[in-house]
C-alpha cells in the first residue's frame, strides 16, 4: 500500500458521519439507477417480443407501382440480384396486397437471415357467439408457417385448448382471450362469422393470449384455405409476415427486400417507433431523476472534502515540509474520493442487483398495451458501468476541487496564517 493511500484512509476517518453520508447517497445512487433502467428495459424488452412473436420482425404488403425499373440477376446468389428502380421512393404507389405470396416466400428462403415467412390472408368479419356479437378481424394461415415466424404455440399455451386440434379441424378457429370474454366463448364452443353476405358457423379449437390487448380482442385465426372461402379471395394475400435470426438488422433488410421484391417491406422498429420512443423517453426520465441522488450525495461529498481541507492544514503543512510535493496532496485527496467511488460503486451494484431480482419476483397483473403477472426487469452490463460511469464523474469531480485547492497550499504560509 503507497503512504499516499495510507494517508488517505487516516483522513477518511477524520470525519466519519460526512464521509458515511456521502458513501450511502452513492450506493443509492447507483443501486437505485440501476433498478430503474431495468425495469424500463424489461418492459421495452417484454414489449418488443411480444410484438415481434405477433407480428413478425418484417411485414411484406401492398406491392410497388414503379413506372420503370430493370431486373438485374447475377448468379444464384440472392444478393446478387438486384432492381434497378428510377423513380423517387416517396411518389411510388402501391396495389393492395400481395399478388403472388408463393413467389414471394421463395424468393425470401434465398436471404440468409431470413428464418421464416408465412402466407396471411386478413379481413373483417363480426362474429356472433351464441349470447352477444363484436367486430373482429379473420387471420387465415398456413399452421406450420406460421408457428416459425410467431410465438403462436406459447400463446395458446397460455390461454386454453390446443393446437392439436386445430390443425385437425377445418372449422376450427384460434380466439383471442379478451375477444372470447367478452363473447363469453369457451373451447369448443360455435362462433358464427359473417363477412359480407357469406355466413359459417365454425368452432373454437383453442383461446390464445399474447398480452396485447388490442390484438386479443380482435385477432381471430382460421385455416388459410377456409379463409379463402369466406372473404371469396381465391388468391393472393394480404401481407406475408417474416421472421429474422437477427432482429436488430430489420430496417437495412427491410429496405433490401422492398427493392428486391418490390413491395412494401416494414420493419418492426418503423411499425412501432411511436412506442419505442416513448420507452426510450421513459429510460432518459429514470435516468436523470435518480441521477440527482448521486448529485447531491456529490456535492455533500464536495463539502467534506473542503472543511477536509481546511482542518487538516497543519497536516498538509507537516507533510509538504517533509518533502511531500503538490502532487502527492493532491493525490491523497483524490485517493479520498476514489476510496468512497470504489465502495459506493460495488455497494450500488449489490443493491441494485439484489432489488432488481426482488422487483422480478414481485407479482402484479399490468393491463393495456400488454399484459404481465410479474414486474419485468432486463439484466444488462451496461446498466452497471452506465451507472459507474455517472458516479465517477461525480464524485471525481468534486475530489478535484478540494484536491487542488490543497496542493496549492505553502508551509509557510500556514505557519503565517496566510493560507488561502
Amino acid at each position: 500500500m503507497s503512504t499516499n493511500l495510507r494517508i488517505a484512509l487516516r483522513f477518511l476517518t477524520a470525519r466519519k458521519r460526512s464521509m458515511l453520508m456521502s458513501l450511502a447517497g452513492i450506493i443509492f445512487g447507483v443501486g437505485f439507477f440501476i433498478v430503474t433502467q431495468a425495469q424500463t428495459s424489461g418492459f421495452e424488452q417484454f414489449f418488443i417480443k411480444v410484438i415481434l412473436g405477433t407480428n413478425g420482425a418484417i411485414r411484406i404488403e401492398d406491392k410497388i407501382q414503379a413506372t420503370t425499373f430493370t431486373l438485374a440477376a447475377a448468379g444464384h446468389d440472392p444478393d446478387a440480384s438486384k432492381f434497378e428502380v428510377e423513380t423517387d421512393r416517396t411518389g411510388r404507389k402501391y396495389i393492395a396486397g400481395v399478388e403472388d405470396p408463393g413467389l414471394i416466400i421463395e424468393a425470401l428462403r434465398r436471404f440468409r437471415n431470413v428464418a421464416g415467412a408465412s402466407t396471411v390472408l386478413e379481413g373483417s368479419v363480426i362474429a356472433d357467439s351464441s349470447f352477444k356479437n363484436d367486430s373482429a378481424k379473420v387471420y387465415g394461415i398456413k399452421l406450420e408457417d406460421h408457428l416459425a415466424v410467431s410465438d403462436l404455440a406459447e400463446q395458446v399455451a397460455r390461454g386454453h385448448g390446443s393446437l392439436d386440434d386445430f390443425r385437425t379441424t377445418p372449422q376450427g378457429l384460434l380466439v383471442g382471450k379478451v375477444l372470447a370474454d367478452r363473447l363469453l366463448l369457451s373451447v369448443g364452443d360455435s362462433l358464427i362469422l359473417q363477412a359480407g353476405t357469406e355466413q359459417r358457423r365454425y368452432r373454437v379449437s383453442a383461446i390464445y393470449v399474447t398480452g396485447v390487448s388490442d390484438i386479443d380482442k380482435v385477432r381471430i385465426y382460421m385455416h388459410l384455405g377456409e379463409a379463402r372461402s369466406l372473404l371469396k379471395k381465391a388468391t393472393g394475400a394480404s401481407f406475408i409476415q417474416v421472421s429474422l435470426f437477427d432482429r436488430d438488422r430489420a430496417p437495412q433488410d427491410a429496405v433490401q427486400l422492398e427493392e428486391i421484391l418490390r413491395h412494401g417491406a416494414k420493419s418492426w422498429q418503423e411499425r412501432e417507433v411511436s412506442w419505442l420512443n416513448a420507452f426510450k423517453a421513459l429510460q432518459v426520465s429514470a435516468a436523470l431523476t435518480v441521477s440527482t441522488i448521486i448529485l447531491i450525495s456529490g456535492l455533500g461529498m464536495f463539502n467534506t472534502l473542503a472543511m477536509l481541507v481546511i482542518e487538516k492544514t497543519k497536516e498538509i503543512a507537516i507533510l509538504r515540509s517533509m518533502g511531500y510535493s503538490r502532487r502527492d496532496i493532491s493525490q491523497i485527496f483524490l485517493w479520498l474520493g476514489a476510496i468512497v467511488l470504489g465502495i459506493g460503486t460495488v455497494g450500488g451494484w449489490i443493491l441494485g442487483f439484489a432489488v432488481t431480482y426482488g422487483v422480478s419476483k414481485w407479482p402484479i397483473h399490468i393491463t393495456g398495451i400488454f399484459t404481465a403477472e410479474t414486474f419485468q426487469v432486463y439484466w444488462s452490463i451496461n446498466h452497471y458501468l452506465i451507472a459507474t460511469l455517472c458516479a465517477a464523474v461525480v464524485v471525481m469531480t468534486a475530489a478535484v476541487i478540494p484536491a487542488r485547492r490543497a496542493a496549492r497550499l505553502e508551509p509557510g504560509d500556514i505557519i503565517r496564517g496566510t493560507s488561502q
